[in-house]
């Protein structure tokens, strides 16, 4: 089995932690975790380092303050490769994606998938407990993101991901500029310029029951207004895959 490793940022996640480590490895599917933790001053890293006793393949980084969801997945992808993991994943900390759904997400690139999207669109609407008013913003930011970029993905927005080693070792993440949820756009956009063969896993997205949400409005105005200078910027650019 190719080594597999579920990137995990957190920021005061103690309600959900322990739980979501302990969904991952309850799958006895060969998971590793590593958890990015940006100071979380509600102990939540304390709560990781004590689990590390019981999970072997359990791993964390703490950073000092919040410094980005991006940048975190950065981190942690440069980790995945530094530590020869072949499938890397990025999850949520509050069951907003299923961690069963990992599965599914893996056995796409086992079976021709560069990367593999946990999709809310591909087949419909699939989100249970957002506001409908939220609904709609994600959901035609992800159309407004297709229209500028021309990508065919549905799910332009999405946080559920498999990246095979060979997409993260093409791409330059150094390169990468954004540090918020257009970090999710910037990373499909930039896989798929080199040619990548993306594919959408449809999931059911469910929106957290336990802590505070991250997310905003102007974490969205971010991925509508950046997509722009993301495209344009582009257009300058060579993909020449390694």
């Amino acid at each position: 089995m190719s080594k597999s490793l579920v990137i995990i940022p957190t920021y005061n996640e103690k309600e959900n932690v322990e739980d979501i480590i302990n969904a991952v490895f309850g799958l006895n599917a060969d998971f590793e975790v590593l958890i990015i933790d940006d100071g979380s001053p509600d102990g939540t890293a304390e709560i990781v380092k004590r689990l590390q006793v019981k999970f072997r393949g359990l791993h964390i980084i703490e950073r000092k303050g919040k410094l980005g969801l991006g940048t975190a997945y950065i981190t942690g992808f440069h980790y995945a490769l530094d530590n020869g993991y072949e499938y890397i994943f990025e999850m949520d900390a509050d069951f907003s994606h299923n961690p069963k759904d990992l599965i599914r997400l893996r056995e796409a690139c086992e079976n021709g998938a560069d990367m593999s999207i946990g999709s809310r669109y591909v087949s419909g609407v699939n989100v249970v407990n957002w506001p409908m008013d939220r609904v709609l913003m994600s959901f035609f930011a992800s159309k407004y993101v297709q229209f500028i970029t021309g990508m065919s993905i549905n799910d332009t927005t999405a946080g559920f991901k498999c990246y095979t080693r060979k997409v993260l070792e093409t791409i330059d993440l150094s390169a990468i500029k954004f540090i918020g949820y257009a970090f999710q756009i910037e990373m499909k956009f930039t896989a798929w310029k080199f040619g990548f063969n993306i594919q959408e896993v449809p999931i059911i997205f469910t929106d957290r029951t336990k802590g505070t949400s991250k997310m905003s409005k102007g974490i969205f105005k971010e991925a509508v207004f950046g997509v722009i200078q993301m495209k344009l910027s582009s257009l300058f650019k060579k993909y020449i895959p390694h």
